[in-house]
């Protein structure tokens, strides 16, 4: 009887499959940019997909792999990710790791080493004091002695203790290393606070530093140029006046992080109900090439958990030529509104089909490119 369920369950699965692919609209990210394809100029690796919106690895594949490691991203590239995205902090000793929270406590098993315990602390940061063992209080030599945990209890456990943080430039290293043209999407993370703790020789700042790198791999070019189809790259960042300094520092393309309209950014004293009118959008526009909102933001629940009435912002920033890249994607059922029925196909369908998103940060890369794979399969290949 179990097997008789499953197998009616895959037919219906099928069948709406063929369904959605016979559907004669197409999402909004293939209208707007054709499919790129070029092995004279990339030889033996095969280039990064244009026709549908993209998959972007949040902090790896970390609802199977501890968030950040090598690991968790090696997997992401094998799922299918078009981008692998990451979080740029520095350390006491000015190197810049993968790393999103400010302390160290949550995801690393930092408690367990009696020779730091001296080294709690408690600083404002954005707003509110926090206390634990900081990041930018410990060497890079420090954090590599530290070992990555699982965030969410719920999640496998059974990778906690085995992997390394890891660096800004082990991270890049990993994406140019992959079979195929893989995008990096790194952040330049909580710069006000980082470069209030950390620094640099010649005053250099968070900012200076995390383009110096990026340059240093040669990573350059404007948004869809040539160059940056080799080696794609967004830079993202919540605080405004962080991607106004990295502007005038690379051509590369620029995201501005949303968080919730009522929250107030960390740099310029605005909510970002603010700086997403549309007198905003279009100064920023000269800036930035996309958003990265929280996908609650967009179509706030209701009380029911269930899905109310959607904002236009996703409408305002395509009339201005922007990107819009919600996060974050996650296969719970604690995630899931109720309109998706426990089903994470049908919440992506929602936002491809319905919202026209060109992009979603998942923390599960495999179930999202298994649906894209179903639903808009590549051609070219």
């Amino acid at each position: 009887m179990a097997l008789l369920k499953l197998q009616i369950r895959t037919f219906c699965y099928i069948l709406v499959i063929l369904l959605w692919i016979s559907a004669p609209q197409l999402s909004h990210a293939v209208r707007r940019y054709p499919y790129f394809r070029d092995q004279e100029e990339n030889p033996g690796r095969q280039p990064l997909q244009m026709q549908r919106p993209f998959n972007i690895a949040h902090r790896g594949s970390n609802g199977e792999i501890p968030e950040e490691t090598a690991e968790a991203y090696m997997r992401a590239i094998a799922e299918g990710a078009d981008f692998i995205e990451s979080d740029i902090t520095a350390t006491k000793d000015g190197e810049l790791i993968c790393f999103h929270d400010l302390i160290l406590d949550d995801v690393t098993d930092v408690a367990n080493h009696t020779e730091f315990k001296d080294r709690i602390r408690t600083y404002e940061a954005e707003g509110v004091n926090t206390t634990g063992y900081f990041a930018v209080d410990f060497t890079l030599a420090e954090i590599k002695t530290l070992r990555a945990r699982q965030r969410f209890p719920f999640r496998d456990q059974s990778y906690n203790g085995k992997y390394q943080i890891i660096t800004f430039e082990e991270f890049i290293k990993i994406a140019l290393n992959a079979e195929r043209i893989v995008g990096i999407y790194p952040e330049i993370k909580s710069p006000v606070f980082v470069n209030k703790h950390v620094k640099w020789p010649g005053g250099k700042t968070h900012e200076d530093i995390f383009v110096e790198t990026l340059l240093k791999f040669n990573y350059t070019g404007k948004f869809f140029s040539e160059a940056w189809k080799k080696q794609p790259l967004f830079i993202q960042s919540f605080a405004p006046t962080s991607l106004f300094r990295a502007s005038n520092l690379t051509d590369s393309p620029l995201i501005l992080l949303l968080d919730d309209v009522t929250v107030n950014t960390q740099d310029t004293n605005q909510t970002y109900a603010e700086i997403t009118s549309d007198e905003y959008l279009k100064f920023i526009s000269k800036y930035v090439v996309g958003l990265g909102p929280w996908k609650d933001t967009i179509v706030p629940p209701n009380e029911k958990n269930y899905l109310a009435t959607p904002t236009d912002l996703i409408k305002r920033a395509h009339a201005h030529n922007l990107q819009v890249h919600p996060y974050t994607y996650r296969n719970e059922n604690k995630f899931l509104h109720f309109d998706f029925h426990q089903d994470p196909y049908q919440e992506y369908r929602y936002w491809i089909h319905n919202m026209s998103v060109d992009g979603m940060f998942t923390d599960f890369t495999g179930t999202l490119h298994l649906y894209q794979e179903w639903t808009s399969p590549l051609s070219g290949l």
